[in-house]
């Protein structure tokens, strides 16, 4: 991959960059401010962006909306937002459009970091990779509207499973069921959502995408 970090902690920004390295990845740019974000994704087309939130000047939050920004002008480039805190309201506005090529992780819960570069390759991938606490809280902010009403207790367990970036066997493992089960809700959560099968587009990330928009 190639990637381009920001980050205001020189710190955390190094160790990102030296891990990265370590494991093949190209560092196009390291830098500390949103600003200089979106100047290095213009000038190096990067595979995916890895963001803070709270940057300079205002360190509140500069890094969301560079990262909307980006959406904007670079769709095909993915973004993962890298922070201590969840901000839902730019979370969903990050999701609303086009979830494909978004992630969302807390740094203070990536315990491993294989799942952290694992997350970010899928991400560059134009999959999701979103925490389950942002999930919870974005789940929550949307638990009321209707459009999630046709979809039973345990469907909705597993879409937001695939809102991680879970695949089928790691939702079987997650709830305790059988891979054929999963493959069954799966099937059930696009024909409720209108899912046709088509081949160019991803219904995975066309259903989460729905999770979040409704």
């Amino acid at each position: 991959m190639r990637v381009v970090i920001a980050e205001d902690s020189a710190v955390l920004r190094e160790g990102l960059v030296q891990l990265l390295a370590d494991r093949g990845h190209e560092v196009c740019a390291a830098v500390a401010d949103a600003g200089s974000l979106v100047a290095a994704v213009r000038e190096e087309r990067p595979d995916v962006a890895v963001v803070d939130i709270r940057m300079p000047p205002t360190h509140t939050d500069e890094g969301l909306r560079a990262a909307l920004e980006l959406r904007s002008e670079f769709p095909e480039t993915g973004v993962l937002v890298f922070s201590q805190y969840i901000e839902t309201r730019y979370a969903a506005r990050l999701l609303e459009r086009n979830a494909a090529g978004v992630g969302y992780l807390l740094k203070d819960r990536v315990a491993d970091v294989a799942d952290f570069t694992a997350a970010l390759e899928r991400v560059a991938a134009g999959g999701t990779a979103l925490d389950p606490e942002v999930v919870r809280q974005l789940l929550a902010v949307r638990g009321a509207v209707s459009g999630l009403a046709a979809l039973t207790a345990r469907e909705r367990d597993v879409l937001a499973l695939m809102a991680e970036g879970r695949s089928n066997t790691a939702i079987a493992a997650a709830l305790v069921i059988t891979d054929g089960a999963v493959e069954k809700h799966v099937a059930s959560i696009f024909g409720k959502l209108g899912l046709e099968k088509s081949g160019s587009d991803n219904r995975r990330v066309l259903a989460v995408l729905q999770y979040f928009n409704r």
